[in-house]
């Protein structure tokens, strides 16, 4: 047996200063490339023999020159620096592309080939909510442009400073714990706040707040690691246990922001009949209206010995989706944690995990789950020890209705474990010019089927492209629909073309633009097809009395300009 071919993938951290020291996704000296199996159904799919791996592409290992002059004037750096001191501002280059660039594939290709564009004239590190008041006011009496910064974990372009500008880096100094209340079981903080430094507060609430319990805040986006607790709310994230906990919108019960208009606050009643509430309307704003700068969240007691982790095998995708869409039906809890995958991304999993081949896998096949039809189902349930037992007891009867074949905790125990680290795997891959990207919507029940159809149909009209689904998100209505494609490498406008492709068949076939990645620039020119003009005119109305002078956030996020 000859010596199965491992590529030479990057395991350096990036050079300070590099373009791929900004692309590069997590930590700098943190790396996961493909397992062997994956890597296989890559290289089987889109046809790449070893040969192609044998070199990397436009890895990004280029410094990033100081090209890019600010056109910030001398009166409004001196007003700038009078704010906030000089040891928190940064005018390099370097720093104004770092904090104007996401995690999205097109930012990604742009820094791999060197291109240097939308950047703001300087980048501001504000230490509290009155020096972000003294940079609107200025900002806004002198028509400069304003962006928020919190993690950088962007995927729909959400941080690209088109008409230059200030970008205004919360995590830096706006990054605390303002007020926990255990009495009304909420916890109040600044933007900047990260997520595990936010969950690390809540589970160690007993020593750190004196708490009589612990907490978790219920929320475990894929960039949790690499997120804020701001980035959540403004672009109205869902974490990976969303179904049971809820997603940011859920979680919110008051806010404060800074507009160019006033600086106000929400009330933190746990429900009010007082008119619309303007609570909501700022929840997935974008920065477009003004700066989060404080935030009270729901909390939750956190049980961790009490979880139990579940897993099913089924026939086929349209089993799996009914036995989900009962057990949202059901009245018996919600589960933490579901995940249905459809045909394709069971198979693929099935290699990524090492069950391909294994002892189960024969057994499924035996029991007539067939490759390329089977579909996962697992998750997890979380809470107290007597309702996570009697909600997975549930799960079991639905699922042996539906077909479901219970295959113990194993996937889940296994998808936990890279729940985080997966998208590490996206830089060795790029490296090799392959191209692994998602797009995710949400979707009632009734039209999940067809959308998932033409989805897939589009996407693999190039039948060198791999496409995986999965539902992670549930609702007694409906789900969403999470697509993960890997093609072979294309030009930035080719991607372009691809990718503008599959939210056209997204939307047309009765699908959200989006789920849980906010709307940016990615999905900006769809907004008023998507929401109709009326509903559009009443965003517009609200961009020009909070921000008269459209200094927020400008250059096309949520279709406003």
């Amino acid at each position: 047996m000859g010596k199965t071919f491992i590529p030479n993938f990057e395991a350096r951290p990036p050079k300070p200063g590099t373009f791929r020291s900004i692309f590069k996704w997590g930590e700098p000296d943190l790396f996961k490339h493909p397992s062997q199996g994956f890597f296989s159904v890559i290289k089987e799919t889109l046809e790449l023999p070893d040969s192609h791996f044998a070199k990397k592409r436009a890895t990004g290992d280029q410094p990033v020159e100081e090209t890019v002059p600010s056109n910030l004037t001398r009166e409004d750096l001196a007003a700038l620096t009078k704010i906030v001191g000089k040891e928190n501002i940064d005018q390099s280059t370097y720093a104004r592309l770092f904090h104007a660039t996401g995690k999205s594939m097109e930012d990604i290709l742009r820094l791999r080939h060197n291109v240097i564009e939308h950047l703001p004239d300087i980048v501001v590190h504000p230490r509290s909510k009155a020096d972000v008041q003294k940079i609107v006011d200025h900002c806004n009496s002198n028509s400069i442009p304003v962006h928020v910064y919190g993690g950088g974990s962007s995927v729909t372009q959400g941080l690209e400073c088109r008409k230059g500008g200030v970008t205004l880096v919360m995590g830096t100094h706006m990054n605390k714990v303002i007020e926990f209340n255990e009495t009304n079981q909420t916890i109040t903080v600044e933007p900047g706040m990260m997520g595990p430094d936010y969950e690390d507060a809540l589970n160690n609430a007993p020593k750190r707040f004196k708490a009589a319990h612990a907490y978790t805040g219920g929320h475990f986006p894929q960039s949790f690691e690499h997120s804020s607790v701001g980035g959540w709310i403004v672009t109205l994230g869902a974490g990976q246990a969303s179904s049971y906990y809820g997603d940011a919108y859920d979680l919110v019960i008051s806010q404060e922001y800074v507009t160019p208009t006033g600086t106000f606050k929400t009330r933190d009643f746990p429900g009010t009949a007082t008119g619309p509430k303007i609570n909501d309307i700022m929840k997935g704003s974008e920065g477009c209206y003004g700066v989060l700068v404080s935030v009270t969240l729901k909390v939750f007691r956190h049980f961790p010995k009490n979880t139990r982790t579940f897993g099913f095998i089924f026939p086929t995708w349209e089993d799996a989706v009914n036995a989900s869409r009962e057990i949202c039906q059901g009245e018996f809890g919600m589960p933490s944690v579901l995940r249905i995958s459809d045909p394709e991304e069971t198979d693929v999993a099935m290699k990524m995990y090492g069950i391909h081949d294994s002892i189960l896998d024969r057994f499924m096949k035996l029991k007539s789950f067939k490759p390329h039809q089977r579909c996962f189902l697992m998750g997890q349930t979380d809470g107290n020890h007597r309702f996570t037992a009697m909600v997975k007891a549930n799960i079991k009867k639905v699922c042996k209705q539906n077909k479901g074949m219970y295959i113990t905790g194993y996937p889940m125990s296994k998808w936990s474990h890279g729940r985080f680290s997966d998208p590490y795997m996206r830089d060795s891959l790029n490296d090799y010019d392959v191209l692994i990207d998602t797009l995710e919507c949400s979707v009632t029940w009734e039209n999940l089927h067809s959308l998932h159809t033409a989805v897939r149909n589009h996407i693999k009209q190039n039948s060198r492209t791999i496409c995986m689904t999965h539902a992670s998100h549930f609702y007694a209505q409906g789900t969403n629909l999470y697509f993960i494609f890997i093609t072979r490498n294309k030009d930035l406008n080719e991607f372009r073309q691809f990718q503008q492709g599959i939210i056209e068949q997204i939307n047309a076939n009765k699908g959200s633009l989006s789920h849980h990645h906010g709307v940016g620039r990615l999905m900006a020119s769809f907004m008023e097809n998507h929401l109709g003009k009326e509903q559009m005119a009443v965003l517009k109305a609200l961009k020009r009395h909070f921000d008269p002078n459209a200094i927020m956030n400008p250059g096309g996020t949520l279709g406003l300009d």
